[in-house]
């Protein structure tokens, strides 16, 4: 490959942060690496997003063990990439939960996005020797469930498209919270890759509905108050618009890919060129909303082949 991705040189550690943003709910942040959630109910405890390897989850459990001894009996993966779902063995969880179509992506694409993220972002595989292999559910559901942690209720919704086609949230009623994944980030770059530009505002607005107290994003720090709530809400959607409108002028126009990259640059640039893996996700996110501003709804899978492609027409 001509050119290494950005992040391939990203091996400086990132300062991890354990906030509590609702009454026994908290948030495990890391400047701009992959967030997960806690849910401790009476008896138990509900984990959102895995991590990318059993060793990066048990970072995660020994946050949990922190603030409570009760067991980790759920574990709820918002959406199917890797860095996100791989490091679910280390948690035990007797529940994992997927929606359907989360499932149904990692059964035609799981194993491709785990070699293409691996290439892609190294550090956030440390210790993969230890996954086991691809993650799957025991529970799916179609559009919503509840999980009950003794009294404890946890809505599980699958809201829009956005950051893939199967993304869902946890909204915990009774403190007005809810953990939305990769579909809402704090100065944190959207993955667009995979994503679904024209349902993905639609889906944020669904979330601003809820009016909530606070909210775990998929990347950036956590957001308390209604006001850093709604601040997140509109950063995502300016960031998903910015990027797909350059580009979807560029190829409705007929123009190159390349042109595409340079007229993307030149709005998002100015704006979030000093969000957190910003330049790792840019040519992901030209790439897909150049095909789907030709009409390409399901995104094409990501291979190492395609990627080499993908450079050579960003070179021109």
């Amino acid at each position: 490959m001509a050119k290494q991705f950005a992040s391939a040189g990203d091996l400086t550690e990132k300062k991890i942060s354990f906030d509590e943003i609702g009454r026994d709910l908290w948030a495990f942040t890391a400047e701009g690496d992959p967030n997960s959630g806690i849910i401790i109910g009476d008896e138990s405890v509900m984990v959102i997003e895995a991590q990318a390897t059993p060793r990066l989850a048990k970072k995660v459990i020994e946050k949990v063990r922190s603030v409570t001894d009760k067991p980790i009996s759920h574990l709820v993966l918002t959406h199917y990439h890797a860095v996100r779902v791989l490091g679910a063995s280390a948690y035990q969880a007797p529940t994992v939960i997927m929606s359907d179509k989360a499932r149904s992506m990692v059964v035609e694409r799981g194993k491709e996005d785990w070699d293409s993220e691996f290439v892609r972002f190294p550090r956030l595989f440390q210790g993969h020797e230890s996954i086991p292999g691809l993650t799957w559910p025991t529970t799916t559901f179609s559009q919503s469930m509840t999980v009950y942690l003794g009294k404890r209720r946890v809505d599980l919704m699958f809201l829009g498209r956005a950051h893939t086609a199967g993304d869902i949230v946890a909204f915990v009623p009774d403190a007005n919270v809810m953990f939305t994944g990769d579909i809402v980030e704090y100065h944190s770059a959207c993955y667009c890759g995979d994503g679904h530009f024209h349902d993905w505002p639609a889906t944020l607005e669904e979330i601003r509905a809820f009016d909530l107290d606070a909210i775990a994003p998929g990347r950036g720090d956590a957001l308390v108050g209604q006001g850093m709530v709604n601040e997140a809400l509109d950063l995502t959607g300016d960031f998903v618009m910015s990027t797909y409108q350059p580009v979807a002028r560029v190829a409705q126009g007929g123009g190159t890919l390349k042109e595409a990259w340079d007229a993307c640059r030149a709005v998002c640039d100015p704006k979030f060129s000093d969000y957190a893996i910003y330049e790792h996700c840019l040519p992901f996110n030209v790439a897909r909303a150049y095909d789907e501003a030709l009409g390409i709804d399901t995104p094409r899978i990501w291979t190492a082949e395609r990627d080499r492609e993908m450079w050579d027409a960003l070179q021109g």
